[in-house]
């Protein structure tokens, strides 16, 4: 009996060892098992702390570069407003710059008219006198009209000639309907030297004829004293060389300059801009 319990005491701690040894290798698999699991999930987690900090850093760029953005749009706002204004206010210049442009180019032909009526009175006139003799024509808007010496006066004298005061008699006439028309007179000589005992040289004598003419405009034909300029001119400003008869034949004239009136010209400009 006793060798009996022996026996099934040993079978029972042997089956009991065999048992352990199993649940042992089925744990040690299950650990095993979960330490795998455990590791890939430290690999996954790593790799999502590491894909996190790497989004932490695509977001904080993002917001730079939206934040940049919103200055950028703000200052392209600010330019925007300031580059309309800008063009507003040049677009007022042009606009004004057009509206002066066009008051000067009615001015101009006003003016072109005016002078145009002028010329055409002066020369209806005088009618058809010798070209040799008078000339009336138009440089840079001025009228000029050039009177031979011949026709004025004798040989170095400055005393007009009856013929004369016929010619400078329809001309006092255009001017006097003119009332807003200026003038000046110049004498005009060639390069010969003259003396005598009361002229003592070509400017003398040029000055004495300009002022002979005047003299005649405004005691035979009455034409306003205050409207006439006399000048001599000598024989500093010929139209053809002195070296010929033909030619100090030309450069002996004298003639009447109507002065163009810049303060009528700038009001002409000035009542075609527009009033504010």
């Amino acid at each position: 009996m006793r060798k009996l319990m022996i026996v099934s005491a040993s079978a029972l701690v042997l089956l009991s060892s065999c048992v352990s040894q199993k649940k042992y290798a089925a744990l040690e698999a299950k650990q095993k098992e979960t330490q795998d699991m455990l590791n890939t999930a430290t690999v996954k987690l790593n790799a999502c702390l590491a894909q996190s900090e790497t989004m932490k850093e695509q977001i904080t760029d993002l917001r730079n570069a939206n934040n940049n953005l919103i200055n950028t749009q703000g200052n392209l706002t600010t330019l925007s407003a300031k580059g309309a204004e800008n063009l507003e206010k040049s677009l007022e210049q042009m606009k004004e710059k057009d509206l002066q442009i066009k008051a000067f180019r009615d001015a101009m032909n006003r003016k072109d008219s005016v002078t145009l009526a002028l010329v055409t009175s002066l020369k209806g006139a005088i009618g058809n006198l010798n070209d040799e003799d008078i000339e009336i024509n138009v440089e840079k808007g001025v009228v000029y009209v050039s009177i031979s010496d011949k026709l004025l006066f004798n040989s170095g004298r400055w005393d007009v000639t009856n013929r004369a005061k016929e010619v400078l008699g329809k001309v006092a006439t255009v001017v006097k309907n003119k009332p807003d028309i200026e003038f000046m007179v110049e004498g005009h000589t060639d390069s010969q030297p003259i003396s005598t005992s009361v002229i003592e040289d070509n400017w003398d004598l040029s000055v004495k004829r300009a002022t002979s003419v005047v003299r005649i405009l405004q005691e035979e034909f009455g034409v306003p004293p205050e409207r006439m300029v006399a000048a001599g001119r000598s024989y500093y400003v010929p139209l053809a060389s002195n070296d010929t008869a033909e030619g100090r034949a030309r450069n002996r004239r004298t003639r009447i300059v109507v002065l163009p009136k810049l303060d009528q010209f700038y009001k002409m400009i000035e009542e075609g801009m527009p009033k504010n």
